[in-house]
């Protein structure tokens, strides 16, 4: 669990959470 926190955070930390969410919905599917 704290990996995959991790790695959103990683890819797009936007301050609206939801471009980073889709984000790493692409990435880990």
């Amino acid at each position: 669990m704290n990996m995959r926190r991790k790695v959103r955070t990683r890819i797009a930390p936007s301050p609206t959470g939801f471009l980073h969410l889709g984000t790493a919905r692409t990435a880990l599917f």
